[in-house]
Protein backbone atom coordinates (compact mmCIF):
# COMPACT_ATOMS: atom_id res chain seq x y z
CA UNK A 1 0.00 0.00 0.00
CA UNK A 2 1.34 3.42 -0.95
CA UNK A 3 1.85 5.86 1.93
CA UNK A 4 -1.23 8.19 1.81
CA UNK A 5 1.06 11.20 2.18
CA UNK A 6 2.59 10.35 -1.18
CA UNK A 7 -0.81 10.80 -2.82
CA UNK A 8 -1.52 14.19 -1.23
CA UNK A 9 -2.37 16.86 -3.81
CA UNK A 10 -0.72 20.27 -3.86
CA UNK A 11 -2.61 23.09 -2.20
CA UNK A 12 -4.40 25.47 -4.58
CA UNK A 13 -2.76 28.86 -4.03
CA UNK A 14 -3.39 30.66 -7.32
CA UNK A 15 -5.59 33.62 -8.23
CA UNK A 16 -8.72 32.80 -10.20
CA UNK A 17 -9.23 33.31 -13.90
CA UNK A 18 -6.73 35.06 -16.13
CA UNK A 19 -5.10 36.77 -13.13
CA UNK A 20 -3.10 33.55 -12.92
CA UNK A 21 -1.11 34.69 -15.97
CA UNK A 22 0.03 37.99 -14.45
CA UNK A 23 3.17 36.96 -12.54
CA UNK A 24 4.16 38.64 -9.28
CA UNK A 25 6.64 41.50 -9.73
CA UNK A 26 9.41 40.81 -9.05
CA UNK A 27 9.44 37.07 -9.62
CA UNK A 28 9.66 35.48 -6.15
CA UNK A 29 13.11 34.46 -4.98
CA UNK A 30 13.95 30.81 -5.24
CA UNK A 31 15.40 28.15 -7.49
CA UNK A 32 14.58 27.32 -11.06
CA UNK A 33 11.56 25.04 -11.15
CA UNK A 34 10.08 26.34 -7.91
CA UNK A 35 6.28 26.58 -8.22
CA UNK A 36 4.87 30.09 -7.80
CA UNK A 37 1.17 29.37 -8.26
CA UNK A 38 -0.76 26.16 -8.82
CA UNK A 39 -4.42 25.27 -9.04
CA UNK A 40 -6.55 22.53 -10.50
CA UNK A 41 -7.44 23.17 -14.11
CA UNK A 42 -11.21 23.63 -14.34
CA UNK A 43 -12.99 20.40 -15.23
CA UNK A 44 -14.54 21.95 -18.34
CA UNK A 45 -11.32 23.59 -19.53
CA UNK A 46 -10.58 22.91 -23.19
CA UNK A 47 -6.89 22.54 -22.37
CA UNK A 48 -7.36 19.64 -19.95
CA UNK A 49 -6.25 16.11 -20.84
CA UNK A 50 -9.11 13.64 -20.35
CA UNK A 51 -7.06 10.76 -18.95
CA UNK A 52 -5.36 12.51 -16.04
CA UNK A 53 -5.76 15.02 -13.22
CA UNK A 54 -4.74 18.42 -14.60
CA UNK A 55 -3.00 21.18 -12.71
CA UNK A 56 -2.20 24.65 -13.94
CA UNK A 57 1.23 25.77 -12.75
CA UNK A 58 3.24 28.98 -12.84
CA UNK A 59 6.88 28.21 -12.11
CA UNK A 60 10.21 29.95 -11.79
CA UNK A 61 12.45 29.70 -14.84
CA UNK A 62 15.09 31.77 -16.63
CA UNK A 63 15.40 33.72 -19.86
CA UNK A 64 18.28 33.60 -22.33
CA UNK A 65 20.18 36.28 -20.39
CA UNK A 66 19.96 34.67 -16.95
CA UNK A 67 17.04 36.71 -15.63
CA UNK A 68 14.34 35.05 -13.54
CA UNK A 69 11.00 34.64 -15.33
CA UNK A 70 7.66 33.06 -14.49
CA UNK A 71 6.46 30.48 -17.03
CA UNK A 72 3.05 28.83 -17.23
CA UNK A 73 2.07 25.29 -18.11
CA UNK A 74 0.04 22.21 -17.22
CA UNK A 75 0.93 19.12 -15.20
CA UNK A 76 -1.23 16.03 -15.81
CA UNK A 77 -0.89 13.03 -13.49
CA UNK A 78 -2.42 9.56 -14.01
CA UNK A 79 -5.39 8.85 -11.74
CA UNK A 80 -4.00 5.47 -10.69
CA UNK A 81 -1.79 4.72 -7.70
CA UNK A 82 1.84 5.42 -8.61
CA UNK A 83 4.21 2.50 -9.11
CA UNK A 84 7.29 1.93 -6.97
CA UNK A 85 9.64 4.77 -7.87
CA UNK A 86 6.83 7.02 -9.09
CA UNK A 87 5.28 7.78 -12.47
CA UNK A 88 7.85 8.40 -15.22
CA UNK A 89 7.43 11.82 -16.79
CA UNK A 90 7.07 13.05 -20.36
CA UNK A 91 7.94 16.72 -20.89
CA UNK A 92 5.92 17.73 -23.95
CA UNK A 93 7.11 20.60 -26.16
CA UNK A 94 4.29 21.97 -28.31
CA UNK A 95 4.37 23.20 -31.88
CA UNK A 96 3.95 26.70 -33.26
CA UNK A 97 0.82 28.56 -32.17
CA UNK A 98 2.12 32.15 -32.24
CA UNK A 99 3.44 34.50 -29.58
CA UNK A 100 0.19 36.19 -28.50
CA UNK A 101 -0.66 35.21 -24.93
CA UNK A 102 -4.14 33.89 -25.72
CA UNK A 103 -2.64 31.32 -28.11
CA UNK A 104 -0.93 29.42 -25.27
CA UNK A 105 -1.99 25.78 -24.89
CA UNK A 106 -2.91 26.19 -21.22
CA UNK A 107 -5.25 29.09 -22.16
CA UNK A 108 -6.89 27.28 -25.06
CA UNK A 109 -10.49 28.09 -25.97
CA UNK A 110 -12.78 26.71 -28.64
CA UNK A 111 -12.81 30.06 -30.44
CA UNK A 112 -9.02 30.47 -30.44
CA UNK A 113 -7.22 30.61 -33.78
CA UNK A 114 -4.74 28.16 -32.22
CA UNK A 115 -7.37 25.67 -31.00
CA UNK A 116 -6.92 23.11 -33.82
CA UNK A 117 -3.16 23.08 -33.24
CA UNK A 118 -3.50 22.98 -29.45
CA UNK A 119 -6.03 20.14 -29.35
CA UNK A 120 -4.47 17.87 -31.98
CA UNK A 121 -1.68 16.42 -29.75
CA UNK A 122 -4.17 15.44 -27.02
CA UNK A 123 -4.54 11.92 -28.46
CA UNK A 124 -0.78 11.46 -28.04
CA UNK A 125 -0.67 12.99 -24.57
CA UNK A 126 -3.66 11.01 -23.30
CA UNK A 127 -2.00 7.84 -24.58
CA UNK A 128 1.04 8.69 -22.45
CA UNK A 129 -1.18 9.05 -19.38
CA UNK A 130 -2.80 5.68 -20.09
CA UNK A 131 0.69 4.17 -20.16
CA UNK A 132 1.14 5.39 -16.59
CA UNK A 133 3.36 8.35 -17.45
CA UNK A 134 2.79 11.84 -16.06
CA UNK A 135 2.79 14.59 -18.68
CA UNK A 136 4.12 18.12 -18.15
CA UNK A 137 3.42 20.75 -20.79
CA UNK A 138 5.17 24.10 -20.76
CA UNK A 139 3.67 27.08 -22.57
CA UNK A 140 7.27 28.38 -23.01
CA UNK A 141 8.59 31.69 -21.73
CA UNK A 142 6.27 34.61 -22.44
CA UNK A 143 3.50 32.57 -24.04
CA UNK A 144 0.47 32.73 -21.78
CA UNK A 145 2.01 35.08 -19.23
CA UNK A 146 1.33 38.76 -19.80
CA UNK A 147 4.63 40.28 -18.70
CA UNK A 148 6.78 39.53 -21.77
CA UNK A 149 6.72 38.38 -25.38
CA UNK A 150 7.52 34.78 -26.29
CA UNK A 151 11.01 34.46 -27.89
CA UNK A 152 10.00 32.03 -30.63
CA UNK A 153 12.55 29.28 -31.47
CA UNK A 154 15.12 30.71 -29.04
CA UNK A 155 16.71 27.42 -28.02
CA UNK A 156 18.05 28.28 -24.57
CA UNK A 157 14.70 29.79 -23.55
CA UNK A 158 12.71 26.82 -24.80
CA UNK A 159 15.08 24.44 -23.03
CA UNK A 160 14.54 26.26 -19.74
CA UNK A 161 10.76 26.00 -20.05
CA UNK A 162 10.81 22.32 -21.00
CA UNK A 163 13.22 21.31 -18.21
CA UNK A 164 12.16 23.58 -15.36
CA UNK A 165 8.54 22.35 -15.50
CA UNK A 166 9.82 18.82 -14.78
CA UNK A 167 11.40 20.20 -11.62
CA UNK A 168 8.18 22.06 -10.77
CA UNK A 169 6.16 18.85 -11.12
CA UNK A 170 8.56 16.94 -8.86
CA UNK A 171 8.38 19.68 -6.23
CA UNK A 172 4.58 19.66 -6.29
CA UNK A 173 4.00 15.90 -6.44
CA UNK A 174 7.14 14.57 -4.77
CA UNK A 175 7.73 10.85 -4.99
CA UNK A 176 4.51 10.31 -6.95
CA UNK A 177 6.75 11.23 -9.89
CA UNK A 178 9.97 9.50 -10.87
CA UNK A 179 13.10 11.54 -11.65
CA UNK A 180 13.23 9.57 -14.94
CA UNK A 181 11.80 11.55 -17.83
CA UNK A 182 11.81 11.83 -21.59
CA UNK A 183 11.26 14.86 -23.80
CA UNK A 184 8.87 14.69 -26.75
CA UNK A 185 8.07 17.56 -29.10
CA UNK A 186 6.54 18.41 -32.47
CA UNK A 187 7.52 21.09 -35.00
CA UNK A 188 8.66 24.09 -32.93
CA UNK A 189 8.50 21.65 -30.04
CA UNK A 190 10.70 19.14 -31.87
CA UNK A 191 13.34 21.83 -32.18
CA UNK A 192 12.76 22.79 -28.52
CA UNK A 193 13.04 19.14 -27.46
CA UNK A 194 16.46 18.78 -29.06
CA UNK A 195 17.73 21.99 -27.46
CA UNK A 196 16.32 20.92 -24.09
CA UNK A 197 18.06 17.55 -24.36
CA UNK A 198 21.35 19.28 -25.13
CA UNK A 199 21.02 21.47 -22.01
CA UNK A 200 19.65 18.72 -19.74
CA UNK A 201 22.99 17.60 -18.22
CA UNK A 202 22.96 20.81 -16.16
CA UNK A 203 19.74 19.59 -14.47
CA UNK A 204 21.60 16.94 -12.48
CA UNK A 205 18.68 16.32 -10.10
CA UNK A 206 16.71 14.81 -13.00
CA UNK A 207 17.34 11.74 -15.13
CA UNK A 208 16.72 12.35 -18.82
CA UNK A 209 16.52 9.02 -20.65
CA UNK A 210 15.70 10.04 -24.21
CA UNK A 211 14.39 12.69 -26.61
CA UNK A 212 11.93 12.35 -29.49
CA UNK A 213 11.43 15.10 -32.07
CA UNK A 214 8.57 14.87 -34.57
CA UNK A 215 9.10 17.05 -37.66
CA UNK A 216 11.47 19.40 -35.81
CA UNK A 217 11.82 22.94 -37.12
CA UNK A 218 15.25 23.35 -38.70
CA UNK A 219 17.31 25.50 -41.09
CA UNK A 220 14.91 28.45 -40.88
CA UNK A 221 17.51 31.01 -41.98
CA UNK A 222 17.61 29.61 -45.50
CA UNK A 223 13.82 29.55 -45.72
CA UNK A 224 13.52 33.19 -44.64
CA UNK A 225 16.24 34.42 -46.98
CA UNK A 226 14.77 32.51 -49.92
CA UNK A 227 11.26 33.76 -49.21
CA UNK A 228 12.48 37.35 -49.08
CA UNK A 229 13.39 37.14 -52.78
CA UNK A 230 10.00 35.89 -54.01
CA UNK A 231 7.38 38.14 -55.61
CA UNK A 232 4.57 35.86 -54.43
CA UNK A 233 2.26 35.61 -51.44
CA UNK A 234 2.61 32.73 -49.00
CA UNK A 235 0.90 31.97 -45.68
CA UNK A 236 4.30 30.87 -44.43
CA UNK A 237 5.39 34.50 -44.17
CA UNK A 238 3.43 34.47 -40.89
CA UNK A 239 6.55 32.92 -39.39
CA UNK A 240 8.63 36.04 -40.16
CA UNK A 241 7.30 38.15 -37.24
CA UNK A 242 7.44 35.14 -34.92
CA UNK A 243 11.08 34.56 -35.81
CA UNK A 244 11.80 38.25 -35.30
CA UNK A 245 10.33 38.00 -31.79
CA UNK A 246 12.70 35.15 -31.05
CA UNK A 247 15.66 37.00 -32.53
CA UNK A 248 14.96 40.05 -30.36
CA UNK A 249 14.74 37.76 -27.34
CA UNK A 250 18.25 36.54 -28.09
CA UNK A 251 19.64 39.93 -29.15
CA UNK A 252 17.69 42.90 -27.70
CA UNK A 253 19.70 45.32 -29.88
CA UNK A 254 17.68 44.19 -32.92
CA UNK A 255 15.07 46.80 -33.87
CA UNK A 256 12.05 45.55 -35.82
CA UNK A 257 11.75 48.84 -37.73
CA UNK A 258 15.31 48.32 -38.98
CA UNK A 259 14.65 44.74 -40.10
CA UNK A 260 11.17 45.07 -41.62
CA UNK A 261 9.88 47.16 -44.50
CA UNK A 262 7.90 50.25 -43.53
CA UNK A 263 4.66 48.57 -44.60
CA UNK A 264 5.38 45.35 -42.72
CA UNK A 265 6.44 47.24 -39.60
CA UNK A 266 3.61 49.79 -39.41
CA UNK A 267 0.69 47.69 -40.65
CA UNK A 268 1.45 44.11 -39.68
CA UNK A 269 4.11 43.94 -36.95
CA UNK A 270 1.65 44.96 -34.17
CA UNK A 271 -0.52 41.96 -35.07
CA UNK A 272 2.08 39.58 -33.66
CA UNK A 273 0.75 40.35 -30.16
CA UNK A 274 -2.88 40.07 -31.24
CA UNK A 275 -3.15 37.06 -33.55
CA UNK A 276 -2.11 33.44 -33.42
CA UNK A 277 -0.01 32.01 -36.24
CA UNK A 278 -3.13 31.03 -38.20
CA UNK A 279 -4.40 34.61 -38.04
CA UNK A 280 -1.07 36.00 -39.18
CA UNK A 281 -1.33 33.78 -42.27
CA UNK A 282 -4.53 35.48 -43.45
CA UNK A 283 -4.70 37.81 -46.45
CA UNK A 284 -5.16 40.90 -44.25
CA UNK A 285 -1.92 40.09 -42.48
CA UNK A 286 1.46 38.59 -43.37
CA UNK A 287 -0.19 36.11 -45.68
CA UNK A 288 -1.18 38.99 -47.93
CA UNK A 289 2.35 40.29 -48.44
CA UNK A 290 4.67 39.42 -51.26
CA UNK A 291 7.93 37.90 -50.08
CA UNK A 292 9.84 40.91 -51.40
CA UNK A 293 7.63 43.24 -49.33
CA UNK A 294 8.64 41.87 -45.92
CA UNK A 295 12.04 43.43 -45.33
CA UNK A 296 13.71 46.81 -45.45
CA UNK A 297 16.21 47.64 -48.20
CA UNK A 298 17.88 44.94 -50.26
CA UNK A 299 17.72 42.09 -47.77
CA UNK A 300 19.02 39.40 -47.98
CA UNK A 301 21.64 40.44 -50.53
CA UNK A 302 22.85 43.56 -48.69
CA UNK A 303 21.54 43.30 -45.12
CA UNK A 304 21.84 46.23 -42.75
CA UNK A 305 23.24 45.79 -39.24
CA UNK A 306 19.89 44.83 -37.71
CA UNK A 307 19.27 42.30 -40.46
CA UNK A 308 22.72 40.76 -39.98
CA UNK A 309 21.92 40.35 -36.30
CA UNK A 310 18.55 38.85 -37.24
CA UNK A 311 20.28 36.36 -39.52
CA UNK A 312 22.73 35.37 -36.80
CA UNK A 313 19.90 34.60 -34.41
CA UNK A 314 18.01 32.60 -37.04
CA UNK A 315 21.11 30.57 -37.81
CA UNK A 316 21.43 29.71 -34.11
CA UNK A 317 17.93 28.19 -34.03
CA UNK A 318 19.02 25.16 -36.06
CA UNK A 319 18.94 22.20 -33.60
CA UNK A 320 22.16 20.46 -34.69
CA UNK A 321 23.09 20.05 -31.03
CA UNK A 322 25.16 17.75 -28.84
CA UNK A 323 23.15 14.95 -27.23
CA UNK A 324 23.99 12.62 -24.36
CA UNK A 325 20.86 10.42 -24.53
CA UNK A 326 19.16 8.26 -27.17
CA UNK A 327 17.27 10.32 -29.75
CA UNK A 328 14.50 9.56 -32.21
CA UNK A 329 13.63 11.93 -35.08
CA UNK A 330 10.43 11.39 -37.06
CA UNK A 331 9.68 12.98 -40.43
CA UNK A 332 7.16 12.38 -43.21
CA UNK A 333 8.67 12.75 -46.67
CA UNK A 334 5.61 14.68 -47.93
CA UNK A 335 5.29 17.09 -45.00
CA UNK A 336 4.90 20.55 -46.57
CA UNK A 337 5.50 22.60 -43.42
CA UNK A 338 8.74 21.03 -42.20
CA UNK A 339 10.30 19.36 -45.20
CA UNK A 340 12.54 16.32 -45.30
CA UNK A 341 14.46 17.28 -48.44
CA UNK A 342 13.38 20.61 -49.94
CA UNK A 343 14.74 21.92 -53.26
CA UNK A 344 18.24 23.40 -53.10
CA UNK A 345 19.48 25.68 -51.70
CA UNK A 346 17.05 24.96 -48.86
CA UNK A 347 17.92 22.33 -46.26
CA UNK A 348 15.53 20.09 -44.36
CA UNK A 349 15.34 17.30 -41.81
CA UNK A 350 17.47 14.91 -43.89
CA UNK A 351 20.32 17.41 -43.64
CA UNK A 352 19.66 17.91 -39.92
CA UNK A 353 20.08 14.19 -39.37
CA UNK A 354 23.48 14.31 -41.09
CA UNK A 355 24.48 17.24 -38.89
CA UNK A 356 23.32 15.49 -35.71
CA UNK A 357 25.20 12.33 -36.68
CA UNK A 358 28.38 14.31 -37.30
CA UNK A 359 27.98 16.29 -34.08
CA UNK A 360 27.41 13.17 -31.97
CA UNK A 361 29.56 10.60 -33.74
CA UNK A 362 31.70 9.93 -30.66
CA UNK A 363 28.99 9.68 -27.99
CA UNK A 364 27.82 6.14 -28.65
CA UNK A 365 24.20 7.19 -28.12
CA UNK A 366 21.72 5.84 -30.69
CA UNK A 367 20.09 8.26 -33.12
CA UNK A 368 17.07 6.80 -34.92
CA UNK A 369 15.62 8.52 -37.98
CA UNK A 370 12.08 7.33 -38.72
CA UNK A 371 11.38 8.73 -42.20
CA UNK A 372 7.93 7.86 -43.51
CA UNK A 373 7.77 7.64 -47.32
CA UNK A 374 5.40 9.76 -49.39
CA UNK A 375 1.80 8.61 -49.13
CA UNK A 376 2.19 6.62 -45.91
CA UNK A 377 0.87 9.32 -43.56
CA UNK A 378 -2.77 10.13 -44.29
CA UNK A 379 -3.13 13.92 -44.15
CA UNK A 380 -5.42 15.50 -41.59
CA UNK A 381 -8.22 17.32 -43.44
CA UNK A 382 -7.37 20.65 -41.79
CA UNK A 383 -3.75 20.38 -40.66
CA UNK A 384 -2.22 18.14 -43.32
CA UNK A 385 0.61 15.66 -43.02
CA UNK A 386 2.59 17.89 -40.66
CA UNK A 387 0.21 17.21 -37.77
CA UNK A 388 -1.01 13.81 -38.94
CA UNK A 389 2.52 12.48 -38.44
CA UNK A 390 1.97 12.76 -34.68
CA UNK A 391 -0.80 10.16 -34.53
CA UNK A 392 0.69 8.00 -37.27
CA UNK A 393 3.89 7.71 -35.27
CA UNK A 394 2.23 7.23 -31.87
CA UNK A 395 2.45 3.41 -31.50
CA UNK A 396 6.05 3.35 -32.71
CA UNK A 397 6.99 6.20 -30.37
CA UNK A 398 5.46 4.47 -27.35
CA UNK A 399 7.30 1.25 -28.21
CA UNK A 400 10.56 3.23 -28.27
CA UNK A 401 9.84 5.07 -25.02
CA UNK A 402 8.76 2.11 -22.87
CA UNK A 403 12.15 0.51 -22.22
CA UNK A 404 13.76 3.89 -21.66
CA UNK A 405 11.26 4.82 -18.96
CA UNK A 406 11.46 1.54 -17.07
CA UNK A 407 12.96 1.90 -13.59
CA UNK A 408 16.69 1.40 -13.50
CA UNK A 409 17.58 -2.10 -12.33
Amino acid sequence: MTDPSVLADPVDNAPAGDAFYSPPVPVPEGDRGDPIYQRRLDDDAVAALDDGDNWLVLYRSQDAHGNAVATSGIIAVPRTEPPVGGFPVISWAHGTVGVADLCAPSRDQLASQAHPMNIYPHALLNAFLREGWAVVMTDYEGLGTTDRRHPYLLGVSEAAGVLDIVRAARRLFGTRLSPRFAIVGHSQGGQAALFAASHAPAWDDLDLVGVAAIAPANHVLGAVRTGALLAVKNEGYAFTPLLLCGAIGGDPQIRPDQVLSDTAFTQYWPQVDQRCRAGLSQDDSWGGLLGIQQFKGTYPNLPNDGQRRFDAQLDATNPAVSLTVPARITQAADDKRVQANPPAPLKGTDQLITELQDKNSSTGQPLIYQRYPEGEVTPDAQLGVHFATINHDLPHLITWLKPLLQPAS
